[in-house]
């Protein structure tokens, strides 16, 4: 086997529409979008007999807390791969990640991999160096699935009493409405009410150049879309739903809490979920999952129980891992693990 890097957008997307296990993380529109923000990246393929068995997008992510390389849902394999293989692809990646990390002055490399959460994948990461990470860097490490290839009253049927029972008494109700738009102008409509929620849950949203160069990467090829839910004409809750590789992605939402009891959301949700099967895609990805019984005061803890009431099934993956490079490393540790601690992560 070889590493080296992909230079052709066609064969790097190719190779990701035969793979099960996938985020658009790794799609090449989202090393696109990276890029317009200042980041470096790289986009590296692992060949066997000239044939392509991994890819991983590696981005580089300069902070105040440390420089450090980052494998967002990646690598990305050939599904099947076990044992040696894998083994063997993982030191070419991890071997890949220290020539770049010598490169390019970075303290550590971290890989938020798809990778199940078993005992077989930990020892493997444990074996390459890997250590546990403080946080999951922006990428989630469970989520929730639906698979969509169902007709519409099948999936009806498949949902929660209540979240059927709601989309229903929604639906009928004529003073609320469900727009879908790809609209660049509806980006501040929509980055309007992420600020609300930002102000109302004590976090900082992202910034507007970020949600416009995100919504711009995946616009092009007609990947994106916005939903808004209008009571009585007024936008009171919205969402980000990217297409890609026959996967829709709930990828960010935001809603004002003076109507929550109108429960929009839900509608919203299963037009969503309805344009998703329009486009063809067959798994609806909610974007994050944690054990609402397990974790019950955990921040995702409502909006899971919200996501799972759509019926489907829970993926659960390896912890984020770190690879230290050098002893400035601690620092960004110190500060997650305070970060992850304060926010009850």
């Amino acid at each position: 086997m070889e590493i080296k890097e992909i230079t052709n957008k066609q064969e790097w997307e190719d190779f990701l529409v035969d793979c099960s296990e996938k985020t658009f993380l790794q799609s090449w529109n989202w090393g696109d979008f990276n890029q317009s923000v200042g980041c470096k990246i790289w986009r590296f393929g692992v060949y066997s007999q000239e044939k392509i068995v991994a890819v991983a997008l590696v981005i580089k992510v300069s902070a105040k807390r440390g420089t450090f390389l980052f494998i967002p849902h990646g690598p990305v394999l050939t599904p099947g791969l076990v044992g040696k293989d894998l083994e063997e692809i993982m030191q070419l990646i991890k071997e890949q990640l220290s020539s770049l990390a010598t490169q390019e002055k970075a303290s550590f490399a971290r890989m938020a991999s798809l990778l199940e959460a078993n005992e077989d994948n930990n020892i493997l990461f444990e074996n390459l160096g890997f250590r546990n990470a403080p946080m999951h860097s922006s990428a989630y490490e469970a989520t929730w699935k639906l698979d969509i290839y169902l007709n519409e009253s099948e999936l009806l049927s498949n949902m929660r009493k209540t979240t059927r029972y709601l989309i229903k008494k929604i639906s009928e109700n004529p003073e609320i409405s469900i727009e879908i738009t790809a609209d660049p102008k509806q980006i501040q409509t929509y980055q309007d009410l992420n600020k609300s929620v930002a102000r109302r849950q004590k976090f900082v949203a992202f910034s507007d150049d970020f949600i416009t160069k995100e919504f711009e990467a995946f616009n092009k090829e007609g990947q994106v879309i916005f939903l808004f839910g209008k009571y009585n004409g007024q936008v009171v809750c919205g969402a980000m739903v990217i297409f890609w590789s026959n996967i829709a992605f709930y990828h960010q939402a935001a809603s004002l809490g003076k109507f929550a009891k109108l429960s929009i959301p839900y509608l919203l949700q299963w037009e969503a979920i309805k344009e998703a099967k329009k486009r063809g895609c067959t798994i609806y990805d909610f974007w994050g999952f944690t054990d609402p019984e397990k974790y019950p005061k955990h921040p995702w803890a409502g909006p899971t129980l919200f996501k799972m009431g759509f019926g489907g099934y829970k993926k659960e993956y390896i912890q984020t891992k770190d690879l230290v490079f050098s002893n400035k490393y601690w620092i960004n540790f110190i500060i997650e693990s305070f970060r992850r601690i304060k926010r009850s992560l």
